[in-house]
């Protein structure tokens, strides 16, 4: 009984840390590499940053309840990134609003292995939290 609470605990930690990562990175590409947010990049960071806040509580006291909350900002933001992520791959992909100011959302500051950009890299993390609060989820029930 008590290395699946760990487990879930573990699976509560390694979502905090995807979150800590995203978020850092998204504040290294815009203040150290100097590249300016679109629009659509500053709504994916509206759900982002406070997941890093509410899973570091959540998993320093090993409080599973956070869930509710990470769930709902979690779903959005990826969402929000897959959007983001077609508008910049499919040239005809309007999205459901356009950037209408600023730089515009399909510009690709980075572009690796023709691939990964920085919404991709967002939508992974946003993926990679869903994931492990469902796997952190299914330990705590065992």
């Amino acid at each position: 009984m008590e290395s699946t609470k760990s487990t879930s605990q573990l699976f509560l930690f390694l979502a905090w840390l995807i979150s800590m990562f995203a978020t850092l990175g998204s504040l290294y590409f815009s203040e150290i590499q100097g590249f300016v947010p679109c629009e659509l990049c500053w709504y994916q960071r509206i759900f982002m940053y406070p997941l890093t806040v509410i899973l570091g509580v959540g998993a320093f006291q090993n409080d599973l309840s956070v869930k509710r909350f990470v769930f709902p900002l979690a779903i959005i933001g990826g969402a929000i990134s897959f959007m983001h992520y077609l508008e910049q791959k499919i040239p005809d992909f309007g999205g459901v609003k356009p950037c209408l100011s600023g730089v515009p959302c399909n510009a690709q500051y980075i572009n690796w292995f023709g691939i990964v950009t920085i919404p991709f890299l967002a939508l992974t993390a946003f993926i990679l939290i869903i994931l492990f609060m469902v796997l952190a989820h299914i330990f705590s029930k065992k």
